[in-house]
């Protein structure tokens, strides 16, 4: 049984080859000196449902494409909920012009990186975490 895990709440999304985003996702953290994965929930969700967990949790009245919340007891342990509006990945996929599969994957990346200790308030932190991003979308072999 695998601890990593993918749910929609108002979206009838379904990630497609998720045994491979599973080990895709499982070699990131492990390449970034993690033990392993305790679990980590994928939330596929719409823009309304996450601008609420936005206002509630975060006190950010703004639509974004993810945000995500780490519950790891142990440092050496990934742990986390991700959140990902899939209307948000639509149009920023179009925005970007890149297909929705790859910005549905670099967002994925993203907020696996946040739970391995990458911020990115800062104009460096950014720079670095787009970097990893574009690291990780290079090594997928899917």
């Amino acid at each position: 049984m695998s601890n990593i895990n993918f749910f929609a709440e108002e979206t009838d999304f379904k990630p497609k080859e998720k045994q491979k985003i599973r080990q895709w996702v499982l070699e990131t953290v492990k390449s970034e000196g993690y033990k392993r994965i305790a679990e980590l929930n994928f939330i596929f969700c719409s823009d309304a449902y996450l601008l609420e967990i936005n206002k509630q949790y975060l006190h950010h009245d703004t639509f974004t494409d993810i945000v995500t919340f780490d519950s790891s007891e142990d440092e050496q342990v990934i742990a986390g909920d991700i959140f990902i509006s899939i209307e948000r990945i639509h149009e920023n996929a179009a925005k970007f012009k890149v297909t929705e599969r790859d910005e549905l994957h670099r967002v994925i990346i993203h907020g696996v990186l946040h739970l391995c200790g990458y911020p990115d308030k800062k104009v460096e932190d950014k720079k670095l975490m787009t970097s990893k991003e574009d690291l990780y979308l290079g090594s997928r072999t899917f």
